[in-house]
């Protein structure tokens, strides 16, 4: 008898819009990644939406917009390893090289709803 295979209800839609957005409307940091891992250009975004998988950035639509680099949201030192994944105009979608930790999502939560 063959094994069952159960549909997956997902597997059709976008890794970046699985996941709840929450929105934090948050200053943040594009970091190129250059020669030797370098990190000495960077770009101010607007961080409108973040999920587990990715965020929803906002900047100037003529920025050009590596294909990899680091997110920063400002207030939290720590450094997102991001994939671009498509814009439109102004908006930026991007993915996270790895899914967040929830606790880290949480917190960058939260700093939003502080100010």
């Amino acid at each position: 008898m063959p094994l069952q295979i159960i549909p997956d209800a997902k597997k059709d839609i976008p890794q970046d819009q699985i996941y709840e957005k929450f929105t934090i409307d948050r200053p943040g940091k594009i970091i190129f990644v250059g020669h030797h891992l370098s990190t000495k250009t960077t770009i101010r975004c607007l961080i409108r939406t973040i999920s587990l998988y990715g965020a929803e950035l906002e900047l100037s639509p003529h920025t050009p917009m590596p294909d990899h680099f680091f997110l920063e949201v400002l207030g939290i030192h720590d450094q997102i390893g991001c994939t671009f994944i498509r814009r439109e105009a102004e908006k930026v979608t991007v993915g996270f090289n790895m899914l967040i930790d929830p606790e880290f999502l949480h917190h960058v939560v939260r700093l939003s709803f502080e100010l």
